[in-house]
């Protein structure tokens, strides 16, 4: 099954795991990177939606956006301070690598 599925990772989370990440071949942007740092929520989705990205976060206002029936690319949440940097990434990679963009559009994963 193709690896299609790009990422972005909003500025809550921690940037090693955009590192891990690319270490196995994953298209995933930053809010850094994309010049989004204090830009708000709204504004990361209209982003990740253009670029057909989804978004992963540990920010539950993700999880409000995503309950109140706006469309989104789909979005990847975690509690950081449950799980391991090793655990965040992997759970990223299996995303990466059972789903295609079209089965995360208006779906939230919770690792």
């Amino acid at each position: 099954m193709p690896r299609t599925i790009r990422f972005h990772l909003d500025e809550s989370a921690d940037p090693r795991i955009a590192k891990g990440l690319r270490l196995h071949g994953v298209d995933i942007s930053t809010t850094p990177e994309a010049g989004l740092l204090g830009v708000a929520d709204d504004k990361q989705l209209e982003y990740a939606m253009a670029e057909k990205r989804v978004i992963a976060s540990q920010d539950t206002d993700f999880l409000r956006i995503a309950h109140s029936g706006i469309e989104t690319p789909g979005i990847v949440f975690f509690h950081a301070q449950q799980r391991s940097i090793g655990d965040i990434i992997r759970g990223l990679l299996l995303i990466w690598e059972v789903y295609e963009p079209d089965d995360m559009k208006n779906r939230v994963e919770y690792l």
